[in-house]
């Protein structure tokens, strides 16, 4: 392997950074708690999604949950899970979610949303494809700050899909908008999405 991959691998002799989380207990044990890049990075409050997933898992009507950061033009992030119930179980949002407040003392990871979805998606090995949730939440959040755009008498899909330079790009789509009301909209589209931390387009057609 190019040694450019091993750059920031190797902290110091005899030690790797490998990306992982852990903790080591009171009798010298190291556990093994989650990825570093499933952060959730809230107002510089940095946020490991496991311990909430793993309260999320408890519940006798979630079969699969997980925990990602939805894009946000103050804090930079905000943690949102998503959930699969279990066959014949309904989901209650609110209820989810006073259900982690009271078992977490980390108030900022609390989700701010809990979305069910059907079914989760998985990787070929089975575990949570956390980037599709990402993309997920970009777009829902897009399409809510989005929801009051002068569209007039025409339309507007949302989109969202990675992107090599931006990570996540959010995709506009405008049909049959009047000539004179696109100045507006690109306007109010930088004023509703410029501040968050992924990129966006506009497509018109």
């Amino acid at each position: 392997l190019s040694e450019i991959h091993n750059k920031d691998a190797f902290v110091e002799p005899g030690w790797v950074n490998s990306g992982d989380l852990g903790r080591l207990d009171e009798d010298g044990y190291l556990w093994i708690t989650g990825r570093a890049k499933d952060l959730v990075i809230r107002g510089g409050h940095n946020i490991d999604p496991q311990p909430i997933e793993e309260i999320l898992f408890t519940h006798p009507s979630v079969a699969l949950a997980a925990m990602v950061g939805r894009p946000d033009a103050y804090a930079g992030e905000l943690p949102v899970a998503y959930v699969q119930p279990k066959p014949g179980q309904a989901i209650d949002p609110s209820e989810l979610i006073d259900f982690v407040r009271e078992r977490t003392p980390e108030r900022a990871a609390v989700p701010v949303a809990i979305y069910e979805i059907q079914p989760m998606p998985l990787t070929g090995v089975g575990k949570v494809f956390k980037p599709a949730l990402r993309l997920d939440a970009a777009r829902r959040v897009a399409e809510s700050l989005m929801a009051d755009a002068p569209l007039g008498k025409g339309s507007l899909v949302i989109t969202s899909a990675s992107h090599p330079l931006h990570g996540s790009l959010i995709t506009l789509r405008f049909k049959d908008m009047a000539a004179a009301d696109k100045a507006e909209l690109e306007s109010f589209v930088k004023q509703s999405l410029g501040l968050l931390t992924v990129g966006y387009e506009l497509v018109w057609e």
